[in-house]
């Protein structure tokens, strides 16, 4: 009989394959040390209560003694943090990180009282204090928090909006209660006949089955659960949507939309650019649905024909310093100081490689300012997609590994809206190595049919999603009810034009707009689809470029959150207000398409 394999023990994975978190704290007693010293602190911040007026010099004081308590409070946090993933039934850890929370709360209160006391000074007052000397060091970040006085109201005003966090969130929880546990899907047989629990994620399982049967049941039963539910998860929709249109109007915003963007300081313009630049590109993805469906000889391409590979997984494994090793190779153009930096990390202490009993499940990059830029994988040599994984969470861990190197405290975290350019950026990179370098003709089309259909699923798919949320909330604005049928009819319209005429919709899909958790937190979706389509235009600019165009790019990952996003991807080479970076990966999107046909 076949001998059960069985994940170890975290006791039993070897040091080598872990990561060393010595550079946060040595010992689990010297972060107890530092957590009460820490705990003291919190104190400290009634002294400087109602003094914020009194001139330049007492705010640099508050804000040096914020910087410093709020700094060694994250040292703290990321020890706890990626202690508690390494085994999750770790009672110790699960205590730590709950002992962290329980003072990160009381902090957080004590020094509640900063914002609105700053806010709540003269204009005279705030524009004497920006040009002061004493505050200098944080003139950026008290220019930003200046920007909000317009959309911040009386002590009394948000008191009360305060007082409805828990209710604001019902919408979200109730569609994550309901999809999560209470619907059931049923079962589905898999391709070698054995019956599965369909769910939330085992449906994407099923989608990627190289069998048509089994992924046409698997759409079908799923969506059948939520035609049973369509009624209440529109109404937790619609309750999402009216949620950000009334907070948007009761802090003076034009719209939901701008008001979401206000802290990127993103116009709108950006938004629409992407969607009309999308536009103006669906052919592409018309022609490669019709290739799709011509080379997996369909008679009809429906939904669920379009996650699985065109080709067969291919039988490729990378032992952990294999995939190290193509991974610094195929980023090589971004010079010798980025990949012996990244070299040494993962060969070294910097990643927790592989899987054990309680870990964590997936991956993530964890960079703080005073540790090392922690990576947490649980590597599998046989699958493909682990590479390209490491790869894009070392393109995480090296923006900030620059940043804070180059960043004092205050502006070294960037923000969401280019987290995902660095990482998607080595993506990239190893992508197009990888098919340089590919041995066979069907070794090549496979990854350039990953490749498409990343892009399609990241940036065609995507900024669809935006549009639905832009729709939805004019609607909303303009003071038309948003009724289980105007979601279906929106979304509707929606899918005809982004999957294009030779496409069969099936009316289920019209429910799609109803199981997309993205929209009951809005407007956040446009950023992968910008992030991207960044990624690939400034990836061209380094390849295509010389020592000009690398710097550009270094300087963009040590640039932390010293500038507004969109400056520091100017500055980088890619003006996102334009549409030329969109249009660039695209009409990328599009010579890959060509490619693929011409190959298989």
């Amino acid at each position: 009989m076949a001998k059960k394999k069985t994940l170890p023990t975290r006791d039993k994975v070897k040091a080598a394959d872990t990561w060393d978190l010595s550079s946060l704290f040595e010992s689990d007693a010297e972060w107890d040390a530092a957590f009460a010293k820490w705990e003291k602190e919190v104190k400290k911040y009634a002294a400087f209560r109602g003094t914020l007026g009194d001139g330049p010099e007492q705010l640099a004081k508050l804000l040096k003694f914020d910087s410093k308590f709020d700094r060694a409070g994250e040292r703290l946090a990321y020890y706890a943090m990626l202690k508690t993933t390494e085994d999750q039934g770790n009672s110790a850890y699960q205590a730590m990180i709950g002992r962290y929370q329980n003072v990160a709360t009381k902090a957080g209160e004590a020094a509640s009282y900063i914002r609105p006391e700053i806010l709540g000074l003269s204009a005279a007052k705030l524009k004497k204090y920006l040009d002061a000397k004493p505050l200098a060091p944080f003139k950026l970040s008290l220019e930003r928090l200046v920007r909000y006085k317009p959309h911040t109201l009386t002590d009394g005003e948000e008191r009360l909006l305060a007082m409805q966090g828990e209710m604001s969130g019902a919408a979200d929880q109730i569609f994550t209660q309901l999809t999560d546990a209470d619907m059931k899907f049923g079962t589905v047989k898999d391709a070698n006949g054995d019956e599965v629990e369909l769910g939330q994620s085992s449906f994407s399982v099923f989608l990627h089955s190289a069998k048509r049967s089994v992924r046409k049941e698997a759409f079908t039963k799923f969506y059948a659960e939520f035609s049973d539910h369509e009624n209440c998860l529109a109404a937790a929709l619609k309750g999402s949507i009216q949620k950000d249109v009334y907070y948007a109007k009761a802090r003076n915003y034009p719209s939901a939309r701008e008001a979401s963007l206000f802290s990127d300081n993103v116009p709108a313009a950006v938004y629409d650019s992407l969607i009309k630049a999308v536009r103006s590109k669906l052919p592409a993805v018309y022609k490669y649905l019709d290739v799709r469906k011509r080379k997996m000889k369909l008679k009809a391409i429906h939904h669920y024909d379009t996650y699985v590979p065109i080709l067969s997984e291919l039988d490729k494994s990378h032992s952990w310093d294999q995939a190290v090793k193509v991974v610094i190779e195929s980023l090589r153009p971004l010079g010798e100081e980025y990949c012996a930096t990244l070299h040494s990390g993962l060969t070294g202490r910097w990643c927790d490689r592989y899987p054990n009993k309680g870990k964590q499940s997936g991956a993530f990059s964890a960079g703080s300012f005073d540790g090392d830029p922690y990576i947490m994988m649980n590597y599998q040599p046989d699958v493909l997609d682990h590479v390209f994984t490491l790869t894009h969470e070392a393109g995480h861990s090296m923006h900030s590994h620059y940043s804070s190197s180059n960043q004092p405290y205050e502006y070294y975290n960037y923000t969401i809206f280019v987290a995902e350019v660095a990482s998607t950026f080595n993506e990239q990179l190893l992508s197009r190595h990888l098919m340089q370098s590919a041995k066979s003709d069907k070794e090549k089309a496979y990854l350039l049919n990953r490749e498409i259909d990343a892009i399609r699923g990241t940036i065609i798919r995507q900024t669809m999603f935006a549009e639905f949320e832009k729709i939805t909330h004019e609607l909303a604005e303009a003071g038309e009810p948003l009724t289980l049928e105007k979601f279906r009819e929106v979304y509707r319209g929606l899918l005809d034009a982004y999957f294009g005429p030779g496409f069969v919709i099936d009316k289920e899909l019209e429910l799609e707009c109803l199981r997309i958790p993205h929209f009951y937190r809005a407007f956040y979706v446009y950023k992968y689809a910008t992030g991207l389509s960044a990624a690939i235009a400034l990836s061209q600019r380094v390849l295509g470029g010389g020592e000009a165009e690398l710097n550009d790019y270094l300087a963009f990952l040590k640039g932390g959150c010293s500038k507004y996003p969109l400056d520091l991807l100017r500055d980088a080479g890619v003006d996102m207000e334009k549409p030329e970076p969109v249009q660039t990966a695209l009409s990328y999107f599009e010579g890959l398409v060509d490619e693929l046909d011409a190959l298989l």
